[in-house]
Parts: structure tokens; C-alpha cells; sequence
């Protein structure tokens, strides 16, 4: 009877190697049509965008939809927290801006793209986005990421066409950032028009403890390695509290979501860290650099 129960254990194990791990190799990119914007802020007290950024733009890079992002500006907090200083909050958009452009360089494919700093070009992000909301339509519509506070979506809703709102979705994961704009409320947001697209809070799944991220940390690749690098900046940075020990890429989850399909695909709604993990390697493995000599 011993035997009989050590063998079917193993058996049990070794079926569920082969049912998990084809599920984790095989994740399906399935974006739906239209094209893609990322609003992100980096420059509040929390540097969780610092990660969510380069998380964000590597995986678009690895799912070949690097050129269906039509728009990305960070720094969207428009009103500087008392928890920041004005010293660090220069730095932080330094920081937002060197891991925009760093990133977008050695991953590759964005070169169509200009990444704003949604204070210092407040007028050319507004505008920037309001050109990718007029481009709207039925069969074309824009995904606005909310990875931050939406005044800059309110403010570049309130310039276009009503008309084109009804080929808006913006796509939000957090009450914290919906509530906390200083010119537009989530509800002012609504009221364009637009629809909202509503997932889980990422945090459960892509806030981890740091070791997690060690094979990103020892990876033989270095545009890997840029991506720990930057992500770890936030965990040191020292205005927070809460970010100590965490390696946090919360608000790629919406881009990993609209990835493999969002509300028309049935996207995933829990994004994982075995999820981009795979992505990215396997992008990796695939587009190996040129050896320079």
C-alpha cells in the first residue's frame, strides 16, 4: 500500500509539471485592436513606476506591440505631496525620464515614440495625447493605461471631440490613483464618456519581496539586468517607507492585461511574476544582442 501511494504521489507531481508549466510557456498575446497609451506618474512620493515603467515597455517590446503604443508621459502628479521634497522630486522625474528612454534604447522598437514629462511639457503631453484620442475610431480605438493620477487624461478629454470618447477605454487598477487627482475626480473622468475598464488590484501579484527578482538580478542578459537595476532604485530610494524590501512593477499588470486581451479576450486579470518573466526570456532568447568587440 506504501508503494502504491509513493508511486501515485509522483504520478500527481508529474502531471502537474506538465498541466502548469505549458499554461506559464504558452501565455497568449491576444491584444485587442486599437492602440495603446500609458499615463504613469513616478514623481509622487511612491516610486513603484520606476519598475511598472520598464516592466511596461520591455513587455510590449517582447509581445511585438511596441508600435501600437502611441503615447506615454510621466510624471502626471501636477500637485507635489508634502512627503516629497522638492530636491527629490526633481530627481524623480530625472529618474521617470532616463528609465523611459534608457529602456525604450536597449529593448528596441520604439523610436516613433516621444516620452514626456507630463510637468516640464505639460502642453506637448496634453496635446501628444489628444492626437492619439482624435486618431479614434470604431475599429481603432485607444487604450489609455491610468498609471497615476487622470487629470492629464481630463485635461486632454476635456480638448477633444465628444465624439471620440466612445472609442476611449481607459484601464485602472486602483482607487489611489482614481481619487487622487488635484483638477479632475474619477467620476469627472466618467462623464466624458469613456469606458471604464476595471481589474484587480496588481499589487497582490507584482509587488514581491525583493529575492524574487534575484534571476533578473544574475541574468546573463543585460537588458534583463537593466530592468532589476532600475526597479531597484525604487526599493532604495528612501521618501517611502513601503517599498522597502519589495521589488513592485504593480501597474505593468494593466499593460500585461491589455496584452493578452483585455475585456475582449479575455485578459489576464491577475498578472504574475512567472507571467513576465516568461515573456521576457523568451523575447530573450529569441533576439539575442550582437557581441560588440
Amino acid at each position: 500500500m506504501k508503494s502504491f501511494k509513493a508511486v501515485n504521489k509522483i504520478y500527481i507531481i508529474v502531471l502537474s509539471i506538465f498541466i502548469i508549466t505549458p499554461a506559464l510557456a504558452q501565455t497568449n498575446i491576444e491584444a485587442p485592436k486599437g492602440r495603446i497609451a500609458i499615463v504613469a506618474d513616478g514623481n509622487s512620493p511612491d516610486p513603484d513606476d520606476l519598475g511598472g515603467t520598464a516592466i511596461s515597455i520591455a513587455l510590449l517590446r517582447a509581445a511585438g506591440l511596441e508600435d501600437r503604443l502611441v503615447h506615454y508621459s510621466h510624471s502626471c502628479d501636477l500637485v507635489r505631496d508634502d512627503r516629497i521634497s522638492e530636491q527629490a522630486e526633481k530627481e524623480r522625474h530625472h529618474l521617470m525620464q532616463v528609465t523611459c528612454d534608457m529602456t525604450a534604447r536597449r529593448w528596441g522598437g520604439f523610436n516613433h515614440l516621444t516620452f514626456y514629462d507630463a510637468i516640464w511639457q505639460k502642453e506637448e503631453t496634453i496635446n501628444d495625447l489628444c492626437w492619439a484620442i482624435n486618431a479614434s475610431t470604431k475599429d481603432d480605438p485607444l487604450w489609455i493605461i491610468e498609471a497615476g493620477e487622470p487629470d492629464i487624461i481630463g485635461m486632454a478629454l476635456k480638448k477633444t471631440p465628444k465624439e471620440k470618447h466612445n472609442y476611449v477605454k481607459v484601464v485602472t487598477h486602483h482607487p489611489a490613483n482614481d481619487n487622487a487627482g488635484d483638477f479632475y475626480t474619477w467620476q469627472q473622468i466618467l462623464d466624458f464618456g469613456i469606458e471604464e475598464v476595471r481589474i484587480p488590484d496588481q499589487n497582490i501579484n507584482l509587488k514581491l519581496d525583493h529575492e524574487q527578482w534575484d534571476w533578473a538580478k544574475n541574468h546573463e542578459d543585460p537588458r534583463i539586468r537593466l530592468v532589476w537595476t532600475i526597479g531597484n532604485i525604487a526599493e532604495i530610494d528612501n521618501i517611502v517607507n513601503f517599498q522597502k524590501g519589495k521589488w513592485d512593477c504593480s501597474d505593468a499588470g494593466m499593460v500585461l492585461y491589455w496584452i493578452t486581451g483585455a475585456n475582449v479576450n479575455d485578459g489576464l486579470k491577475a498578472g504574475s511574476l512567472d507571467v513576465v518573466k516568461n515573456l521576457l526570456e523568451d523575447y530573450i532568447t529569441n533576439n539575442p544582442e550582437s557581441k560588440k568587440e
